[in-house]
C-alpha cells in the first residue's frame, strides 16, 4: 500500500482549493486530513466534503493540535502567513507555504528561525520554477552546456489589471507581481542579486497613483556572479498571460516562449495568424502547481530538501524592497542595505 502524507491545508480560498484538488487528485501520497478556515462558511464546508474531508475546522489551532497531521499547507492570506509557519514549526508540523511568507523581513528570518529550531521542512510556493517551459530553460544554463550567464531577461505581463480594492494593500507592484519575477531571476542565473535599479510609469490607470504604485515598471538588476539582469512588468498586456525568459551565456543563448491556447498557425498572402498565450495564470501554470505539490509530498516522506527553501522566501522579498527604494529615490540601491 503507498504511503500517504497526512496533510491540513489552512486557507479554503481560491489557492487553498487549487491545492486542495490538486492533493486530492493528482498527488497520490498525499491526504487532505483536515481543512481550517477562519472564515469557514457553507461552501468551503461543501468543497471539504466533497473531497472526503471529515475534519472541518474553523481554526488553524486545531489543525497544529490534531497528532494525526504530519503537514500543512498555508494558503491563508499572506499578512498571516510567518505567524501560522512559527505555529506549525512549534507543533512540528512540515510546511509548505504560499509566497509571500511576510512583507516584512524580520518576520521572515523570525519564521525561518522557527522552522530551523523545530527541524521541520519548509516549501515556499514559487510555482513559476516548476513550469516546464522554465525549469529546462534554468537546466540548461545550470548544466554549463551555453556557458556563464551573461545576461537574464524576464518578461512578466498580466492581460488585465488587478481590482484596485486589491491594489490598494498589495504592497505594490515589485511585492504583489514582479517578485515571482526576481525569484525567477535568481533561479535562472544561479545567483544572487546584489545591486537593484527600478524605474516606473503610470501608463494603463492613473487611479493608481492613489496607492504610490506603477503599472508598469523595468527593473535592473546586478548578480555576484558577474550577470545582469533586466524585467519588464506590465499590469495589462490585454492579448494574453505574457510569460518569457531568456539566459544569454558565453556559449550561446536558451529561451522560451508563451504557451499557446493552441500551436495553429494559418499562413495565408495576407500574413501568418497563431493563437494568443493562455489568458489566466491557472491555465498558464496548472502543471507547475501539481508538480510543485508532489515535490513537496516526497520530499517530507523522503526526507529530501525542498527545492524552494526558507532563504528563497527572504531573499525575493529583499530584492522587492531594494527596487521600491530605488524608484521612490531614483538611484541604485544595494541588497547590503537590507542585510
Amino acid at each position: 500500500m503507498i504511503k500517504q502524507l497526512k496533510i491540513g491545508i489552512i486557507g479554503m480560498g481560491r489557492i487553498g482549493k487549487l491545492h486542495g484538488n490538486n492533493l486530492a487528485f493528482s498527488v497520490p501520497n498525499a491526504k487532505i486530513e483536515a481543512v481550517a478556515d477562519l472564515f469557514l462558511n457553507d461552501e468551503m464546508r461543501a468543497w471539504a466534503q466533497g473531497l472526503g474531508v471529515h475534519k472541518i475546522y474553523d481554526n488553524p489551532a486545531q489543525i497544529f493540535a490534531d497528532p494525526t497531521i504530519e503537514a500543512v499547507f498555508i494558503c491563508s492570506s499572506s499578512e498571516a502567513h510567518a505567524d501560522l509557519i512559527i505555529q506549525a514549526a512549534v507543533a512540528k508540523k512540515h510546511i509548505f507555504c504560499e509566497k509571500p511568507i511576510h512583507t516584512d523581513a524580520a518576520k521572515i528570518r523570525e519564521a525561518l528561525a522557527a522552522v530551523e529550531k523545530a527541524g521541520v521542512k519548509l516549501q515556499v510556493g514559487f510555482v513559476r520554477r516548476f513550469d516546464h517551459n522554465h525549469k529546462k530553460v534554468r537546466d540548461i544554463v545550470a548544466s554549463g552546456q551555453v556557458g556563464k550567464p551573461h545576461i537574464v531577461k524576464v518578461t512578466s505581463r498580466d492581460p488585465e489589471q488587478q481590482p484596485m480594492e486589491y491594489i490598494s494593500t498589495s504592497g505594490g507592484i515589485f511585492l504583489d507581481m514582479t517578485i515571482h519575477d526576481f525569484d525567477m531571476a535568481r533561479y535562472l542565473s544561479g545567483s544572487e542579486v546584489t545591486e537593484v535599479t527600478a524605474i516606473g510609469a503610470i501608463k494603463i490607470d492613473e487611479r493608481i497613483r492613489e496607492f504610490s504604485d506603477v503599472d508598469t515598471a523595468i527593473v535592473l538588476l546586478k548578480f555576484e556572479n558577474g550577470a545582469i539582469g533586466v524585467i519588464d512588468n506590465s499590469r495589462a498586456a490585454h492579448y494574453g498571460y505574457d510569460q518569457r525568459v531568456e539566459v544569454h551565456c558565453d556559449k550561446g543563448c536558451v529561451q522560451d516562449y508563451n504557451d499557446l491556447i493552441d500551436t495553429t498557425t494559418i499562413s495565408t498572402k495576407d500574413g501568418v495568424c497563431s493563437e494568443r498565450p493562455k489568458w489566466f495564470f491557472l491555465e498558464r501554470y496548472n502543471q507547475a502547481f501539481i508538480a510543485e505539490a508532489q515535490e513537496f509530498t516526497a520530499a517530507v516522506l523522503n526526507d529530501t530538501e525542498p527545492s524552494v527553501t526558507g532563504i528563497d522566501g527572504l531573499m525575493p522579498v529583499l530584492i522587492a524592497k531594494a527596487a521600491q527604494k530605488s524608484l521612490d529615490e531614483g538611484r541604485t540601491v544595494k541588497l547590503t542595505e537590507f542585510a
